[in-house]
């Protein structure tokens, strides 16, 4: 009987066996151009710190074994590393596990969405497709499949310089009167003073006992004082006289001119014998019904309140009159309380208060910055471009008026302006705590976090700062870019123009409204101006103003070279001979 040997064809099975195995993915491998790739957006782009990527990928039939499983990594490849998205599982058919089945008759179809933090290094770099497959115990690495480009950084490009407010007051003195202590600087401060002359009911008789009135005696020294004194100016003298609203208009008419000649005379000769030389004026107003109304609103008299509606009632003097009288109780008190102070002449003096020069005020701060009130030393920082001499300035106002949170909050503003946010925070810490309610404070303390990256902390501080300035709204467009709401971010930017605010409409697609900011941004030493025009250059097609820009870019800051070597916004224009001879 003749034997066989056996081994051999167990040995031959199995290798039959493993290589149909084998030649299932490899036949998978070689048809690997088959699969159908879109990648969303073509050119990967960073937003809020992150690549996102959509993949929709197609299978033909025919292709995918029943028996197979891939697991597909995209891959960010870049100069010096390269960064994985999540991976991606599919199975054929009689795989028995819980990923997407696709059909090998049919075909099939998967959907993919991931997304990785942002570095600089990914500006330039490419989107692979790294396919495993395996079947049964075997494995097999696919070639890697290029599917995009990236990444398209401009978003990136925000310059991080959100803008503090300075610590001042933002109403001026509305009072009338000369406050030393007014928060806001007022070089000539307007101030008056005001006197009665009273006179007994119908008549014109300036009795002695007025003339020597403390109020009167007070205003001549007044107008006295201002005429002589270097830094006050005379404006001028005026006298109002008048009659109370009580008695016929004709004759008030008469007696509110006698008043007017009597208080007059009288003045005229007081201020000619001090030697006042001024144009004083001089009215009558034949019935007081402003004063009168006036004097009722304050007083405590019963029926007040018809009185004054009264007033509201009716225009005609002799029927407001006789319905006053009409009310015979509150005339009684009308007649003994208001009446007597409306017989009178009123004298206003108006001066100038003169304040010192700039160069005075400078000079104080420097040698006697205790001997500057508030606003003169707030102002004095103001007469300097230098910016450590503000600095000094501030330093001196928070030693002089401790209390003050403007010191603090200033000083930390010119850090800031200095690009030293890390100094600048403990001082607008300071100034929160000497006035935890201002809003100025709290979005300087929002400029702060939004500087160190803390996008979160930083808006919800600049919502607590609203009303303090244009300034909020301006960082509140930052946060809208870093955050991604491009369209949000130019309603925020709406009252400014600079480079960021040209950043925000390129990102939205509008080209011609970046451009016009940038026209309007008035400073011609700004690189990044340039650079963003080059920018929009390269996206509408514009070369004369791409390679100009770019020109001027790079000569006021060599650095740029590298920077936009690399920048996908360029990408067209890597090979062109003008674009390398600028950035070489």
């Amino acid at each position: 009987m003749k034997r066989f040997n056996l081994i051999p064809l167990t040995v031959v099975a199995l290798v039959a066996i493993l290589f149909s195995g084998c030649a299932g993915l490899q036949k998978m491998k070689k048809n690997a151009g088959q699969i159908q790739f879109n990648v969303a957006p073509e050119v990967l782009e960073a937003h809020e710190g992150k690549v996102d990527v959509a993949i929709d990928g197609k299978f033909p039939a025919k292709y995918f074994n029943k028996k197979a499983t891939i697991v597909a990594t995209p891959v960010l490849k870049y100069e010096g590393g390269e960064t994985a998205y999540g991976p991606v599982t599919l199975q054929g058919e009689k795989v028995e596990a819980n990923s997407k089945v696709i059909s090998f008759d049919n075909g099939g179809n998967f959907s993919y969405k991931d997304n990785i933090g942002y570095d600089d290094a990914m500006s330039v770099s490419d989107l692979e497709l790294r396919i495993k497959a395996s079947k049964g115990t075997k494995t097999l690495d696919f070639d890697p499949i290029k599917i995009a480009d990236g990444v398209d950084a401009t978003s990136t490009l925000l310059v991080n310089f959100p803008k503090p407010i300075l610590g001042v007051v933002r109403e001026a003195n509305t009072t009338g009167k000369y406050d030393p202590n007014i928060d806001v600087f007022q070089r000539i401060v307007p101030d008056e003073m005001m006197a009665d002359i009273h006179y007994l009911i119908n008549s014109a008789y300036l009795s002695r006992e007025e003339k020597l009135s403390e109020d009167v005696s007070k205003i001549k020294d007044y107008t006295k004082e201002a005429f002589d004194a270097e830094r006050k100016k005379l404006k001028g003298v005026e006298i109002s006289a008048y009659a109370s609203p009580d008695g016929e208009l004709e004759f008030n008419a008469d007696l509110a001119e006698n008043r007017q000649e009597s208080s007059t005379k009288y003045l005229n000769k007081e201020l000619k014998d001090a030697g006042v030389d001024t144009n004083l004026k001089a009215k009558y107003t034949p019935e007081d019904w402003d004063g009168f109304k006036e004097l009722m609103e304050k007083s405590n008299i019963q029926d007040k309140e018809l009185i004054l509606r009264v007033l509201s009632m009716y225009s005609d003097p002799e029927v407001r009159e006789r319905e006053i009288k009409n009310l015979s109780a509150a005339f009684t008190d009308v007649a003994e309380d208001i009446l007597p102070r409306l017989r009178r002449a009123k004298i206003i003096t108006s001066i100038d208060l003169i304040g010192k020069t700039d160069e005075e005020i400078a000079a104080l701060a420097d040698s006697d910055p205790a001997s500057l009130n508030p606003a003169e030393l707030l102002y004095a920082a103001t007469l300097t471009e230098d910016l450590n001499k503000k600095l000094a300035i501030y330093n001196s106002f928070s030693k002089v008026y401790p209390k003050d949170w403007r010191g603090p909050n200033n000083a930390g503003l010119v850090l800031a302006m200095q690009f030293k946010f890390d100094q600048a925070k403990p001082l607008f810490e300071k100034a929160e705590k000497l006035n935890n309610n201002e809003p100025i404070i709290k979005n300087n303390l929002g400029a702060v976090a939004l500087f160190e990256g803390n996008v979160q902390k930083a808006e919800e501080l600049f919502g607590a700062a609203a009303g303090a300035g244009n300034e909020v709204n301006y960082n509140l467009g930052m946060v809208s870019v870093k955050k991604a709401n491009y369209d949000q971010a130019v309603r925020y930017f709406k009252n400014h123009a600079d480079f960021n605010t040209a950043l925000a409409k390129i990102l939205t697609g509008d080209n011609n409204g970046a451009l016009k900011d940038l026209e309007n941004f008035d400073n011609p030493k700004c690189f990044m101006k340039e650079y963003f025009k080059a920018i929009i250059g390269a996206r509408t097609a514009k070369e004369t103003l791409l390679f100009g820009s770019l020109t001027k870019a790079v000569e006021m800051n060599p650095k740029l070279k590298a920077k936009a070597a690399k920048d996908m916004n360029f990408a067209k224009y890597f090979a062109d001979p003008k674009f390398k001879a600028i950035v070489e």
